[in-house]
């Protein structure tokens, strides 16, 4: 488990664009079962979460199109709500940093770590940005 202080400016990163924070696995199955569309950021404290995946998550946002709902967990700190989204993202195995966007609760459209790695926001942002457009 990582401390408080070193994920905190992680956390805020995306509680300050709108984020609800997850830490239970119940406030994890509240949020996916809610009516429309819920993208949930698993949050990372790797590089690529840092320079990839929370600006591109950040940046989807400024489409026409978008989630009713955006919610995220952060892996290594909420073990319980990271492992209740990881369960309901099967059958991709479990990644840090990951996105996924679930429509009344069934899961749409999945953004796993290779899809990360290596790739600049831009690009990960307008495959969330088609999803959108697609399933919002």
């Amino acid at each position: 488990m990582y401390p408080a202080e070193l994920v905190k400016p992680m956390r805020d990163d995306l509680a300050s664009a709108g984020f609800e924070e997850l830490h239970t696995a119940e406030s994890v199955e509240q949020a996916i079962k809610k009516q429309g569309t819920t993208l949930v950021v698993v949050n990372s404290v790797c590089g690529c979460a840092a320079a990839n995946a929370r600006p591109a998550a950040k940046m989807s946002l400024q489409n026409d199109k978008t989630p009713d709902h955006t919610v995220t967990v952060f892996a290594g700190v909420d073990t319980e709500a990271v492992n209740a989204a990881r369960n309901l993202m099967v059958p991709f195995p479990p990644s840090s940093p990951s996105m996924a966007l679930f429509k009344d609760g069934e899961l749409v459209h999945m953004i796993e770590r290779h899809h990360i790695e290596g790739r600049p926001a831009e690009m990960i942002a307008e495959n969330l940005v088609q999803a959108y457009n697609e399933f919002c």
